[in-house]
């Protein structure tokens, strides 16, 4: 008969999750840099990037204070968000709405992240992992400060200029 899974378990499954979409985000973000026509597209792009790693850092101490190895587990959703940002770059190539659409391409990636976020931090402090909830919960502020940019971005893309020839 198979072990009962406990909340334990189900937290460092969902932590393996983000691990490895971070990971697949971070080698993302230069591609989305050089595929950006603003130049505050591309400074964000890279921007986020260097955050990022450091939110892998903050991951990998998380790792440490549960006593497990820093491992990834295959995340088909970011695959798939990711997949749809690599369509969006190479469908919109050279066009007015290009930055737009990597806009909403990497705001799909800040809302998974933000759920996923949200989730860990309830999880550890229902485990009673304060060190935990205080690492989580400064990645969460960032991806949220992120997604924010992103709006006003989105807003100033999808200006008159991105609305030609639809």
């Amino acid at each position: 008969m198979a072990t009962e899974k406990t909340l334990n378990d189900l937290f460092l499954d969902t932590l393996k999750d983000i691990y490895f979409a971070e990971k697949q985000i971070l080698k993302a973000l230069p591609k989305m840099a050089r595929a950006a026509q603003s130049e505050e597209g591309k400074a964000g792009f890279l921007q986020h990037r260097d955050e990022t790693q450091g939110q892998i850092e903050r991951l990998e101490q998380v790792f440490e204070l549960i006593g497990k190895p820093a491992r990834g587990k295959t995340c088909e959703a970011i695959q798939g968000i990711l997949a749809e940002g690599e369509d969006i770059m190479e469908e919109y190539k050279g066009s007015i709405a290009l930055d737009a659409g990597l806009i909403s391409a990497a705001q799909a990636v800040e809302h998974y992240e933000i759920a996923r976020y949200g989730t860990l931090i309830a999880w550890a402090k229902q485990l009673g992992l304060n060190e935990a909830v205080r690492l989580l919960q400064a990645t969460l502020t960032e991806e949220e400060a992120t997604d924010k940019k992103l709006t006003q971005l989105a807003q100033a893309s999808a200006s008159p200029k991105g609305k030609k020839a639809a």
